[in-house]
């Protein structure tokens, strides 16, 4: 990482306002109506953010686990270039929906995009290969999520129902893999990530700590571990908001679910908490660093 580069990375702030508006909000007009299908997708904002503190216009981004194209979208309305693989052939078309949507709307990027298992990244993208400026994803947090709510005031008195909450009913998708699986699947996505990265590119991972049988599990922890296994060092800490900030005092923006979910911890003596931001965790390849080999 030369001079330049440094002083970019040093001037993200430790705490990022990336929540200053709902997600739906973030979304409106720029995606796709069909997007909100997806269970599990990137805050625009955060993309955005990162985008902008690692690249510069001209550079190459990729996001070998794209879901709606998130990443994709917010590097060439930001004038880069775009890369990313998508393992579910539903959420590639709403990608490419996405995509044909920025560009009407001005974006100057240009994208590709794979249908295909991220696993195999370097094969699907050998021509980036020492080539792109940022890696930016997101993990998938388990074959379903709590996605969207019908209320029992939508549905006529009725019970919560749940829609746009699973990922895939495909068994290969990494998203139904056991913890160990999905870490062992995520360390080779970044490792086969790190061969496209150029020598002062970044991995940049947005990921949150999740609840297992009511257990609170530091996932962004064991993705760190994941990462330094493969060669990775980590560089970078933030906390990207997913609550507004206004005057010091935190807006809350959590889901039913989680707000569910936290009353019931708390009912069972748990000082649990909503979540209130994700970790963004910032990786660069060991040989990037001084006195890397």
């Amino acid at each position: 990482m030369n001079d330049e580069d440094l002083s970019r990375t040093q001037a993200l702030p430790s705490v990022l306002a990336t929540g200053q508006l709902p997600s739906r909000l973030q979304r409106h007009g720029r995606y796709t109506p069909e997007s909100m299908r997806h269970p599990g997708k990137m805050l625009p904002a955060i993309a955005s953010t990162v985008i902008k503190a690692f690249t510069r216009p001209g550079d190459l981004v990729i996001d070998p686990m794209c879901g709606i194209g998130t990443t994709l979208v917010e590097a060439i309305h930001l004038g880069r270039d775009a890369a990313g693989v998508e393992y579910e052939p539903e959420f590639v078309y709403l990608t490419l929906n996405n995509l044909r949507h920025a560009h009407t709307q001005g974006a100057t990027g240009t994208p590709q995009l794979a249908c295909g298992d991220a696993r195999n990244i370097p094969t699907i993208y050998r021509n980036h290969h020492g080539k792109a400026a940022l890696v930016l994803t997101s993990p998938p947090y388990g074959s379903h999520t709590h996605g969207h709510i019908r209320s029992s005031r939508d549905n006529g008195g009725g019970k919560v129902l749940k829609h746009h909450h699973r990922y895939s009913t495909d068994r290969s998708n990494l998203a139904h893999q056991p913890l160990p699986g999905l870490l062992e699947g995520f360390g080779r996505i970044l490792a086969g990530s790190a061969v496209l990265l150029r020598p002062a590119g970044v991995i940049a991972i947005t990921i949150r700590p999740i609840r297992v049988k009511g257990e609170l599990l530091d996932l962004p922890g064991l993705v760190i571990d994941t990462a330094q296994q493969h060669g990775l060092v980590l560089t970078g800490r933030y906390v990207a908001l997913l609550a507004g900030l206004r005057n010091g005092a935190l807006i809350n923006r959590a889901s039913f679910f989680q707000m569910l979910e936290t009353r019931r911890a708390r009912d069972r003596g748990i000082p649990a908490c909503a979540t209130a931001h994700e970790d963004l965790l910032v990786f660069q390849h060991a040989t990037a660093q001084p006195g890397g080999r």
